[in-house]
């Protein structure tokens, strides 16, 4: 490991993302996101499918099942019926995964996309916190994240902010004031106004 990207626990991040679960009723699967091309259905899928992704990643095996854990467009059809129970349980094996100080070393692959270990636990952190900000907006339930994943997303979206991003992961920066709240800054790196409503 590097001193710029160490090695963060996932658990409280993912925690707080199965604490939103609960809020989120049926006739909100259709509800529009901060994510444009995503309805709450499609992101809880996407977040299904990221999470099994991940937890291979952090093992560095290739998936059992790649159309079940590919991380990459969410559908609500494709949503199971016991996502209420199934997607904590898949947050769980993803955070733990990657407490083993062996899933920071070496390369890491998902999505088809390889990248150093170190980097790709981030990336997973990335999707829990954004994801859950996301969700929270669209559900019109408060989030907040501890300090310590905070700030390593913050770190990575203001590094991949300075490099090319691609358009399909990331929208435009969105500025904020100055001043404004570590996890406002990474809302708006990620390519979202930290304003949204639904």
């Amino acid at each position: 490991m590097t001193q710029q990207s160490p090695n963060v626990d996932l658990g409280p991040a993912a925690g707080r993302v199965t604490a939103l679960l609960g809020g989120v009723s049926d006739d909100q699967l259709t509800a529009r996101t901060p994510c444009a091309e995503y309805v709450v259905g499609d992101l809880l899928d996407h977040m299904m499918g990221l999470a099994l992704a991940f937890q291979d990643a952090a093992h560095k095996k290739a998936p059992e099942d790649p159309e079940q854990s590919a991380p990459g467009r969410g559908s609500a059809a494709r949503l199971e019926p016991g996502w209420r129970e199934e997607l904590p349980r898949r947050l769980d094996g993803m955070a733990a995964a990657w407490r083993d100080p062996a899933a920071w070393q070496g390369n890491a692959q998902a999505g088809g996309v390889t990248l150093p270990a170190e980097v790709m636990g981030l990336v997973a952190l990335d999707e829990l916190v954004i994801h859950g900000w996301d969700l929270a907006r669209a559900t019109g339930q408060p989030f907040d994240c501890d300090a310590r994943s905070t700030e390593a997303v913050l770190a990575l979206l203001s590094q991949s902010a300075l490099e090319d991003r691609p358009k399909e992961l990331f929208g435009a920066v969105v500025p904020v004031p100055e001043g404004a709240p570590p996890l406002d800054r990474a809302v708006g790196l990620s390519g979202r106004d930290p304003a949204w409503r639904a």
